[in-house]
C-alpha cells in the first residue's frame, strides 16, 4: 500500500488493517474517470485442509482407510474470511500480491475463494489479476502493477497435492506406531508419537548428529 499510494494511503487498524487511496490510476482500466484502491493482507493460509468427521476417530477407523478418504477445506480462522469477504464487497478488480511460488499461488486461490462472489457482478475471473514482484521497494511493487497477469491454478493445484499427501502420511502414520509402541512401551512420556513428512526425516538427522557426539573419539593431529 505504501509503494503504490507514495505513502498517502489512509488506514482502518485491526488485526488485518485496510489501506484506502487514490493514485495511480488502475492499468486495466484505464479509462476509469476515478479510482479508489482498497489494500489488506491474510496471515499465511486461509484455509487448512482434514479429513471428515467420520475419519476423526483413532477406535473406529483404520489408519490405512485415511489413505483412500476423501478431505475437506476448513478456514484456518473463521474471522479472516468474513474479513475478506467484507473487503472484497463492492469491488470491480481483484489483485492479487501474495508471495511468488507455489505456496504463495495457493493462497491467491484460496483469498480469490473468499472474495469472488462479494465482487461487483459476482466477480468474473476476467477482472482477477495477479502481481509478479522480487522485491517489495516502490519501484518494483509499481513495475509489478503495470504489468499484471493471471494467477497460475496449475501451481495452485500442485500445492493442494502436496498439503493432501502431507496429511494422508503424517495422520495415517502417526496413529499407528503411536498404537505400536504405546502397546510395547507403556512408560512412553507422549501421548501421541507424531510423524511428518518433513519433520520425521529432520529428526533422524539430529539424532544421527547426536549419535556422532557421542561417539566421537579425539585424535591428535597437525
Amino acid at each position: 500500500a505504501q509503494g503504490l499510494s507514495g505513502g498517502s494511503s489512509s488506514q482502518s487498524y485491526g488485526k488485518l488493517p485496510i489501506h484506502e487511496f487514490s493514485n495511480p490510476p488502475f492499468p486495466k482500466a484505464p479509462r476509469a474517470s476515478a479510482v479508489t484502491h482498497r489494500v489488506t493482507s491474510v496471515a499465511g493460509h486461509v484455509f487448512n485442509v482434514d479429513f471428515p468427521s467420520e475419519y476423526q476417530s483413532w477406535d473406529s477407523v483404520d489408519p490405512a482407510e485415511l489413505f483412500h478418504a476423501p478431505v475437506i477445506k476448513k478456514p484456518s480462522r473463521g474471522s479472516v474470511v468474513r474479513h475478506l469477504q467484507d473487503v472484497a464487497k463492492g469491488a470491480d478488480f481483484l489483485v492479487l500480491w501474495m508471495d511468488c511460488d507455489r505456496e504463495g499461488e495457493n493462497i491467491n486461490f484460496e483469498v480469490l475463494e473468499c472474495c469472488m462472489h462479494h465482487m461487483q457482478g459476482s466477480g468474473p475471473y476476467d477482472r482477477v489479476y495477479r502481481a509478479h514482484f522480487s522485491a517489495i521497494n516502490p519501484s518494483d511493487i509499481r513495475n509489478a502493477y503495470r504489468a499484471l497477469g493471471k494467477p497460475d491454478r496449475d501451481q495452485s493445484l500442485s500445492v493442494d497435492a502436496r498439503q493432501e499427501l502431507d496429511l494422508k502420511v503424517g495422520v495415517a502414520f502417526s496413529r499407528f506406531q503411536t498404537r505400536f509402541f504405546q502397546g510395547r512401551y507403556g512408560d512412553l512420556d507422549s501421548a501421541v508419537l507424531s510423524y511428518g513428512p518433513c519433520q520425521t526425516p529432520t529428526l533422524g538427522f539430529c539424532v544421527e548428529r547426536h549419535l556422532e557426539i557421542q561417539t566421537f573419539k579425539p585424535e591428535p593431529y597437525w
